[in-house]
């Protein structure tokens, strides 16, 4: 029986009956059809544009009501039938109850907790992180029904995942821009849903921008000054969240805690007005994280009194302060004459039009459209069974000596489950989590298939002593095989605590090495963990036949974990990061943003796309128990890229090596410029499986462009011994472009070196004054 698993009570369907006749009763936020008042004010009247009824509510309120709404736990107007409102909700995975505005009980104990976002991110499965955003929306809106939770959720964490060692590395879908966008935009609209203006959840994009540091060395992300180029802010920091506003629509994005290049994030014109709102045009408000005005203002120093902070900003672009400190000090400022209240209204414009979009001034919960969700809709067996889906798809295999894997009931009558994650329950959903409706651990999903001996090794993954190990090394000579289950957890990588180094923890390698050599059958390594974990030990010893990363797998992990490992699914997961050695972070500063390579400094750069030293395990790897053979049916070797009027648009940049032509984004005719592929992806093997096709593109050479970067990626089922066929578009200016030291996105002209597996292929680009593509 899997652990703490949450019984719904046999009457649910009265509990659900009683709970909407409760609502009846419950008022609204806003606008109660049973307040005679309401029916006067055009704020309550469904019918009219969004804009007339912002604008009528916020012509109501007095300047003491408007600065009170401008913080998370919103106050109520009870002349006007305004109840309060709690802004701060968390959804990074699941509902979480990590925020004030989300609590469980009573009807709902808990929620469908998904494997942490590095974990599904590992699938490379597009269509996944969209339905996963629905049944996360579908949950959070019976909760919300129910009077547990609200409607705006401060999730995804869309930050790239810079430094291996960031504890908070775990949230983010990886290191890579554009697969952090993809991932973004659609997660996004699984939550947002497809109705238009109107939202199901307001969702939130965060921390904008350049935050990838907790706590190191003394360095914290209240004080961290992060010094970053315009290069890398274009090339790499910036496309998550502009994926996330323009791809996805998201209806909110947060600044974060830091300063950029001396200027804090919350308090920049440049990137809130200037990029959020002009540039890409949110439509939607923004949030600061928690307290970041206070931490600009007291920590940072970076203004002399409260309401100069306060007007630096709601200046700059902020609508909403998650914390007090704009409804304690934006009156004064208005006072001093340096703030005006139409710079308050301007912010309560943006977030009161996303609470009308979700229908929260429409009256009662219960006519909105998810009026009828309530608590048969959370922790179905569907939503759980989603969930165990999405944690098999997120787990990769990275070593399969032999083959060792996968396991067989038959022949592995016993198998010894050892280590400090082997039978855990909360290590498996991560950070930023609610309370899971059940769990089922690894040494549960084992025995599903076969008899287990249990032993720890270490009672917790900091391994200290070496007390455990005897019992542990005794069942490894019993049993037919050894699965070993290790890694970390929040103890040693989550938000402000980044990691001190990438080894395991302790003495796990000593366990694992004397439990390898004593056992009697194949030793298996399965790894929790958010970050990358440097296993060269492992991975070079022959008595470790097998090495399987689970990331944090969520709530069903174990039983994931147990199918992949007897082979009920065949893994295909891939790393969204690179896994490196020790020696890595040798002259590697957490402080350094920068993402190029120095070689001058030994400075060795970051990221599958600007390092190329000795490496643990590559971006994009994972293997499988079927072999896939890729080839190319189909693709130009000639591609036509079109200008914009008699412009000539070419460019020649000097580099330390060559002189490359390039054309500005925005001088080419961008629309409809892609390049399609055809591939063919056979599966040579015996076993059903699922394969991710990752397309790279090496850009003609130059110092200030990716060794290689990810351009598309298609998830696609194959039968054993079957083939299918695949298209990819590849769109020029926005995955075939650089950016130069400038900050200005260019297409190289040229040769394109396209990567699918092991094979190549070549395209060139050349200007030319009509789109033709050339086979």
């Amino acid at each position: 029986m899997s652990k703490t698993n949450i019984s719904l009570p046999s009457s649910l369907s009265l509990l659900f009956l009683l709970l909407v006749a409760v609502s009846a009763v419950r008022p609204p936020l806003a606008c109660d059809p049973r307040d005679s008042k309401s029916k006067d004010f055009a704020f309550c009247k469904a019918s009219l544009p969004v804009a007339e009824r912002v604008r009528d509510l916020i012509g109501r309120l007095t300047l003491q009501e408007k600065v009170k709404l401008l913080v998370n736990n919103a106050a109520a107007v009870p002349r006007l039938g305004m109840r309060g409102y709690e802004w701060w909700s968390e959804a990074l995975h699941g509902v979480s109850n990590v925020g004030p505005g989300t609590k469980f009980g009573g009807a709902f104990p808990g929620a469908t907790s998904f494997p942490q976002v590095i974990s599904t991110a590992a699938s490379f499965n597009s269509s996944l992180w969209e339905q996963i955003g629905r049944v996360v929306s579908d949950e959070a809106r019976a909760m919300y029904n129910g009077g547990m939770a609200g409607l705006t959720f401060w999730s995804p964490n869309v930050n790239i995942f810079r430094d291996p060692r960031w504890g908070r590395g775990q949230e983010t879908p990886g290191e890579d821009p554009m697969l952090v966008g993809n991932y973004a935009a659609n997660y996004v609209r699984g939550l947002q849903g497809n109705d238009g203006e109107r939202l199901k959840v307001a969702a939130c994009c965060k921390h904008y921008t350049a935050y990838d540091l907790d706590n190191w060395r003394g360095v914290d992300r209240f004080h961290f000054n992060a010094r970053v180029s315009k290069q890398d802010i274009k090339d790499t920091f910036e496309i998550p969240f502009r994926e996330c506003v323009l791809g996805g629509k998201v209806a909110s994005v947060m600044c974060s805690y830091n300063q950029v290049n001396g200027i804090p994030t919350c308090a920049d014109p440049k990137l809130l007005k200037g990029t959020i709102r002009g540039g890409w045009r949110l439509n939607g408000y923004i949030v600061s994280d928690c307290d970041s005005v206070g931490v600009f203002f007291e920590n940072q120093h970076y203004t002399s009194k409260p309401e100069e902070a306060v007007a630096a900003a709601i200046k700059a672009g902020l609508d909403l302060d998650c914390g007090p400190f704009l409804a304690i000090h934006t009156e004064d400022a208005i006072k001093r004459g340096i703030l005006r209240e139409a710079d308050v209204d301007g912010a309560l414009v943006n977030t009161v039009a996303v609470q009308m979009r979700l229908g929260m001034f429409d009256g009662e919960p219960s006519a909105h459209r998810y009026g009828s969700l309530g608590p048969r809709d959370v922790c179905s067996l569907a939503h759980q069974e989603l969930a165990l889906e999405a944690a098999r798809q997120g787990i990769v295999l990275l070593k399969n000596r032999g083959p060792s894997l996968p396991l067989s009931p038959r022949r592995h009558r016993t198998v010894a489950v050892i280590g400090p994650n082997s039978d855990v329950t909360v290590t498996m959903i991560g950070n930023y989590a609610g309370v899971a409706c059940g769990y089922t651990t690894p040494l549960q999903g084992i025995g599903r298939y076969t008899k287990t001996i249990h032993q720890q090794g270490c009672k917790d993954v900091a391994c200290t002593t070496d007390h455990l190990f005897g019992a542990a090394i005794d069942a490894a000579r019993e049993a037919d095989a050894t699965v070993l289950v290790m890694g970390l957890d929040q103890s040693i990588e989550a938000e402000f605590r980044d990691r001190a180094g990438l080894l395991l923890p302790g003495r796990q390698q000593e366990l694992l090495s004397r439990v390898s050599k004593a056992s009697k059958g194949p030793t298996i390594l399965v790894l929790m963990s958010g970050g990358p974990v440097d296993v060269s030990f492992a991975k070079n010893d022959p008595r470790i036949g097998a090495i399987v990363w689970a990331g944090y797998p969520g709530q069903a992990g174990g039983a994931a974990i147990a199918d992949v490992l007897f082979g009920t699914h065949n893994p295909g997961g891939k790393l969204p990061m690179t896994w490196y050695p020790q020696d890595y972070l040798t002259k590697l500063p957490m402080t350094t943003m920068d993402m190029r390579s120095n070689p001058s400094k030994g400075y060795p750069g970051r990221t599958y796309r600007f390092y190329n030293g000795p490496i643990v395990y590559p971006f994009g790897y994972g293997i499988s128990y079927s072999n896939f053979v890729h080839t190319i049916t189909d693709a130009p070797t000639v591609v036509a890229v079109p200008l914009h009027g008699h412009r000539q648009g070419l460019n020649t940049t000097a580099s330390t090596t060559t002189a490359s032509k390039s054309i500005r984004v925005t001088h080419a005719k961008c629309n409809k410029l892609s390049i399609g592929l055809r591939v063919n992806v056979k599966n040579a093997g015996s076993r059903d499986g699922s394969h991710t096709l990752l397309v790279f593109s090496t850009p003609p050479g130059g110092h200030w462009a990716p060794h290689k970067q990810l351009v598309a990626f298609e998830k696609v089922h194959v039968a054993a011994g079957a083939q299918q066929r695949v298209h990819v578009n590849i769109h020029v200016c926005k995955y075939l472009s650089v950016v130069d030291r400038s900050g200005i996105r260019r297409i190289p002209m040229g040769q394109h070196s396209l990567h699918i597996g092991d094979i190549r292929h070549a395209i060139s680009l050349q200007a030319a004054a009509l789109g033709v593509i050339k086979s």
